[in-house]
């Protein structure tokens, strides 16, 4: 069978980022189709795999993408995969989904979340009202376009039972769950890995992942917190610093990754989020989750056995949580042997039984 993998635009290394690195190891013929691809941003991962990218393709384009958005949809519908494919999967949270392939062809849509700037603009981005209000016509033609694009694929997978109630809600379409693929060769406990004492949150530093939530918490609670990772809130985050245990370091590889979760007490999780992989990979770790209770992070958190909740998006609710925790104690092989429900394995064999049916 000829498969092609169709992703939304490389211009960043994330969680998606990190599925679709599992895809290419499952098929490792499949070429890739997307609207943008920068080498830098994506880190190099995809740069032998890229078959076909749009007229969007430009490195002010890709440095400066969410300017383009309203071009995306038609971008996309210029973008042709040809019809020598049996299968196309689209693994998206917008634009993938709607190029153009052949009838024949079967279309398999793993869907992260429905589009964001067209059904749920309001809740995600840090917008003045008046800037809102100018883009409602935009977000008018962007659900239309997304809701049509959202009926082309013949099968859609949806990263957790919280996405999958979205797509029924938007789409008027039914799903099936399929957690993504935490790598449990990279993200398992260290035999003799400790606490260090410090309390972590990692991820893209965007507005809706509330970061800002965490700072404002630990500003008052005065306990170590170490951020990683990178986004367009660096400068804001670090604006909003006033105590002197709050550190931040860059986007970290796997492996370092592996050691900072080892190491923290808890991963902090503030934000509603489709599913929540980091979530998943510091689980993986042994490390208990102090989550937010909402989104994908409630199907991955046992509260009281691998984590502890919080039910308000603020910072004394948070801070709260964080005190519980501290009178807490959480079995760490419990919490590793929780997350193995995430395990790429699980993801692979589901992925291929899926393709399997259709040869």
């Amino acid at each position: 069978m000829k498969i092609a993998l169709v992703h939304d635009y490389l211009n960043q290394y994330g969680g998606a980022e990190r599925v679709l690195e599992t895809l290419c190891e499952i098929f490792p013929d499949a070429p890739i189709f997307t609207l943008i691809h920068d080498e830098e941003k994506s880190l190099g991962r995809f740069k032998n795999k890229i078959e076909g990218t749009s007229f969007l393709n430009r490195k002010f384009v890709a440095r400066n993408h969410r300017m383009f958005i309203p071009l995306m949809p038609f971008a996309a519908s210029q973008m042709n995969i040809g019809k020598e494919y049996d299968v196309i999967l689209s693994a998206s949270a917008g634009y993938a989904k709607g190029m153009n392939f052949h009838p024949e062809s079967y279309h398999i849509f793993y869907c992260y979340t429905p589009l964001r700037y067209a059904w749920e603009y309001h809740k995600y981005f840090n917008w003045h009202p008046a800037v809102k209000l100018a883009a409602s016509p935009v977000s008018w033609y962007l659900r239309n376009w997304d809701f049509r694009a959202a009926q082309k694929p013949d099968k859609i997978l949806a990263v957790s039972n919280y996405i999958s109630g979205k797509i029924k809600d938007y789409y008027s379409r039914d799903s099936e769950v399929l957690y993504p693929p935490v790598d449990t060769k990279i993200f398992y406990k260290e035999k003799n890995s400790r606490p260090k004492g410090y309390f972590l949150a990692a991820g893209r530093l965007m507005h809706y992942k509330r970061f800002d939530l965490i700072i404002e918490a630990f500003n008052k609670l005065n306990l170590p917190l170490l951020i990683t990772g990178d986004g367009p809130e660096l400068k804001n985050l670090q604006s909003l610093v006033r105590s002197p245990k709050i550190d931040f370091i860059p986007f970290v590889p796997e492996g370092e990754l592996r050691k900072l979760y080892n190491e923290a007490e808890a991963l902090i999780f503030p934000q509603v989020e489709d599913f929540g992989l980091v979530a998943a990979e510091a689980q993986a770790c042994g490390t208990p989750v102090i989550a937010f209770n909402g989104g994908g992070a409630a199907e991955i958190v046992k509260g009281g056995t691998t984590g502890i909740f919080f039910e308000d998006q603020s910072p004394e609710s948070l801070a709260l949580a964080v005190k519980r925790f501290l009178l807490s104690s959480f079995d760490g092989k419990e919490i590793e042997k929780s997350a193995q429900r995430f395990a790429k394995s699980k993801f692979t064999d589901k992925i291929l039984k899926i393709v399997k049916q259709h040869e």
